[in-house]
C-alpha cells in the first residue's frame, strides 16, 4: 500500500525518483509526487493520477539539478485522490517535507492542537499533521524534532523526511509499516520495497520497529528509540533484477502464473531430503513441541486467508485436532482462545500485512506458539514470529497473487504432514506418498500451462458476463473462494463463491438463463453431489464450466465445458485446480482491457487496518 522512495547522493535525483516510483506501481496508488531539496529550499511537484502524469509535470518544469529528494505514490485513505491531498506534504513554513505510509490514528486531535497554535491545514489527510507537527517541534535539530513529534503519534507509519536547513540528508523512521535502506557508493536510498532501488544497489537492510535512520551520501546512521546507535547486517540481494521485470510477457500476472512450477520447486526441494523426509529447519519449536500441539489456528488476509481455508481441511484430516482458519482483521477482536499448546500459523506474502502482524502479536501475547509463512526475508512478521518458513517465490509484482499463493499452500501442507507424522497420525509410508505427490505438483502445473489456449477460448465466450458463481464442496469450496477473488479483483466482474450444498438455501434464486457457473469437481468423495448441483443450475438456464479430475467420466456429460487437471495424487489437486482458474481470470481481464497488474482501488501490501 503506497510507496516511498528517497535518494541522497551525486546523481540527478528527479529521474531516479520517477523511475523508482514506477517500480512501486504494483503496490497500488492514485496520486504521486516528489520533493527535492537544495540550498534554495524544498520544491514540491505532485499530482493526482499516474506517474506518467507526474513525469509530464516534472519534465515541463525542467532539470532542477538537485541530488537529494523523496518521492511517494499514494493510495487514498483520508481524503479523496487529488493534487492537494497527494504526498509529499510541505509544512507551511517551507522547512519540512514528509512522505508517509500508514495511518495516523490521532490526527484529528493533533490537528486541533496545531490549529490552536496557529498552524493552518490545506488537505484532508492524516499525513499533513506529521509535517506540521515536526515543524512545530523543530528548533534546529532535525533528529530531535522527529523524535519529539513521534512521541505524539499513534498509529502506523513509515516516514521519509527532508529539512530545508539540512539539504544533504534524509531522515527515515518506521513503526508497523515497512521501510528499507539501500547502501551505495557515495549514495544511499530509502524505499518501501527492494525493486524500487535494485537497479542502483543490491545491498540493503530493513529498519526495525521505532528505528530512525539519518542518511547522507557518505553514511547511514541508525538509532533505536532510546537514541542508541545500532548496527544492521547488510543483506546482499541475490535474485536478478530481471526477476522484477516482465521478461517479454504482457503483464506481470501471466509471467508469475508461468513461474509457479519453478517457484514451488524452489520452495519444496530444500525441505525434503534424499530419503523423502521433511525438513522444517525449526530452532525454537522442537519435535516434542509440535507433538504436544492440541489446536491450530491459521490467520491471514485475502488470498493468504484462502490458503488457510484449504489447509484447514487437510490439517484436520491428518492431525485429528481442532483447526480453524480466521481472517486476521477479525482475529484479535474475537477474543481468541489460545494457550501454549495452540499453534498459530500466520500467512502473508509481504510479511508486512498490518492486520496479520497484529494477529501475530495477539497470539504471542496469549502464549501461543507461532509459525509464519512469508515470502520476504526479514520482514516484520518473519522477525516477530517464533519460527518462519520462507516461500522463496521471488518477487511478486502483480497485485493479484498467484505464485505466492501456490507456494504458501505447499509449505503449510509440508508443515501439516510433518506434524501428523510426529503425532503418529500418518505412517512413514503415507508420508512418503504425500511427499511424492507434492513433488509432482510442478510437473502437473507445467502440463496445465502447456495448454493455455483452452482457457483463452473459454474466457472469450464469457468475458461479457455480469455475474459469475463458483461452486464447490469441502476443499473445492475453499478453492472457489480464491478463484472468485482472482476474477473479481482484476476483471471487476461480480463473482461469488458458494458452498454447493447451500444452493437451495437462497443462492439458486440468482441463477437465470445464461448465468455462468464454474463448478469445482475435484473432491472425489462428494462428486455425485456436485453433479446433482450442476444439474440444478443447468435446469435454470446456467452455463457451466466444470473443473474435473483427469479420470472423471461423469461430469463431462452434464457440464457445457470441462477443464481436466492431471493426476498427481489427491493432495496435489488443490494446487493444480487453482491454476486454470487463475488463467481464466487473467484472460477475462485481458479481453476486457483491464489494468491487470494494478487493479483499481487495490494495493499489493496492505499496511493499514
Amino acid at each position: 500500500m503506497c510507496g516511498i522512495v528517497g535518494y541522497v547522493g551525486e546523481r540527478a535525483v528527479t529521474p531516479l525518483l520517477l523511475e523508482a516510483l514506477e517500480k512501486l506501481e504494483y503496490r497500488g496508488y492514485d496520486s504521486a509526487g516528489i520533493a527535492l531539496v537544495s540550498d534554495g529550499g524544498i520544491e514540491i511537484q505532485k499530482t493526482r493520477g499516474r506517474i506518467a502524469d507526474l513525469r509530464r509535470i516534472v519534465e515541463s518544469a525542467g532539470d532542477s539539478g538537485c541530488t537529494v529528494g523523496i518521492g511517494h505514490t499514494r493510495w487514498a485513505t483520508h481524503g479523496e485522490p487529488s493534487d492537494v491531498n497527494s504526498h509529499p506534504h510541505l509544512s507551511k513554513s517551507g522547512r519540512v517535507a514528509v512522505v508517509h505510509n500508514g495511518i495516523i490514528e490521532n490526527y484529528i486531535e493533533l490537528r486541533a492542537f496545531l490549529s490552536a497554535h496557529g498552524y493552518e491545514f490545506s488537505t484532508e489527510t492524516d499525513s499533513e499533521v506529521v509535517s506540521e507537527l515536526i515543524d512545530y517541534c523543530y528548533s534546529g535539530d532535525p533528529v530531535a524534532a522527529v523524535r519529539k513529534a513521534e512521541l505524539q503519534l499513534r498509529g502506523s507509519y513509515a516516514l521519509g523526511i527532508i529539512f530545508a536547513d539540512f539539504p544533504e540528508q534524509i531522515i527515515a523512521l518506521r513503526k508497523d509499516s515497512p521501510l528499507i535502506i539501500g547502501i551505495g557508493e557515495n549514495e544511499n536510498f530509502i524505499a518501501s520495497d527492494i525493486p524500487a532501488i535494485l537497479k542502483y544497489t543490491r545491498d540493503v537492510f530493513r529498519l526495525d520497529e521505532r528505528e530512525l535512520a539519518v542518511l547522507s551520501k557518505k553514511r547511514v546512521a541508525v538509532f533505536n528509540e532510546l537514541g542508541e546507535r545500532v548496527e544492521h547486517v547488510i543483506e546482499h540481494i541475490e535474485w536478478d533484477a530481471g526477476a522484477a521485470e516482465k521478461g517479454g510477457y504482457p503483464h506481470f500476472m501471466i509471467k508469475e502464473i508461468m513461474e509457479q512450477p519453478e517457484a514451488i520447486s524452489k520452495t519444496v526441494a530444500p525441505r525434503i531430503d534424499a530419503n523423502g523426509d521433511i525438513l522444517l529447519g525449526f530452532k525454537s519449536l522442537s519435535d516434542e513441541d509440535l507433538k504436544n500441539i492440541d489446536s491450530i489456528k491459521l490467520t491471514a488476509c485475502g488470498s493468504a486467508y484462502h490458503v488457510g481455508v484449504v489447509a484447514k481441511h487437510l490439517l484436520k484430516k491428518w492431525l485429528d485436532i481442532p483447526v480453524e482458519a480466521e481472517l486476521a482483521s477479525e482475529f484479535r477482536y474475537d477474543d481468541p482462545i489460545l494457550n501454549e499448546r495452540t499453534l498459530v500459523i500466520v500467512i502473508s506474502q509481504s510479511g508486512e500485512t498490518l492486520d496479520t502482524l497484529y494477529a501475530l502479536r495477539e497470539a504471542k501475547n496469549k502464549g501461543a506458539r507461532t509459525v509464519s509463512i512469508v515470502n520476504v526475508v526479514a520482514s516484520s512478521i518473519a522477525n516477530e514470529s517464533e519460527e518462519v518458513l520462507y516461500t522463496w517465490a521471488g518477487p511478486e509484482i502483480s497485485v493479484a497473487t498467484t505464485k505466492a499463493y501456490s507456494t504458501q499452500l505447499v509449505l503449510v501442507e509440508l508443515l501439516g504432514i510433518r506434524m501428523a507424522q510426529l503425532r503418529g497420525k500418518l505412517s512413514d509410508c503415507e508420508v512418503k506418498e504425500l511427499v511424492s505427490a507434492i513433488k509432482c505438483i510442478p510437473s502437473g502445473i507445467e502440463t496445465i500451462l502447456s495448454d493455455v489456449q483452452t482457457m483463452q477460448y473459454v474466457a472469450s465466450l464469457y468475458f461479457n458476463s455480469q455475474s459469475v458463481f463458483f461452486l464447490g464442496r469441502n476443499i473445492d469450496f475453499a478453492l472457489s473462494l480464491e478463484a472468485s477473488l482472482k476474477l473479481k479483483e482484476i476483471s471487476y466482474i461480480h463473482s461469488e463463491a458458494y458452498a454447493a450444498g447451500e444452493l437451495k438455501h437462497g443462492t439458486i434464486s440468482l441463477i437465470e438463463d445464461g448465468t455462468l457457473v464454474i463448478a469445482l469437481c475435484t473432491y472425489r468423495p462428494l462428486l455425485d453431489k456436485m453433479i446433482s448441483n450442476i444439474k440444478e443450475v443447468k435446469a435454470r438456464g446456467a452455463k457451466v464450466i466444470a473443473i474435473i479430475n483427469e479420470d472423471d467420466i461423469q461430469t463431462g456429460t452434464v457440464a457445457d465445458h470441462i477443464i481436466r487437471i492431471p493426476e498427481c495424487g489427491e493432495i496435489s489437486a488443490p494446487s493444480l485446480t487453482i491454476v486454470p482458474l487463475q488463467l481464466f481470470a487473467y484472460y477475462i481481464a485481458s479481453l476486457k482491457g483491464c489494468d491487470i497488474d494494478k487493479p483499481r482501488n487495490l494495493a499489493k501490501s496492505v499496511t493499514v487496518e
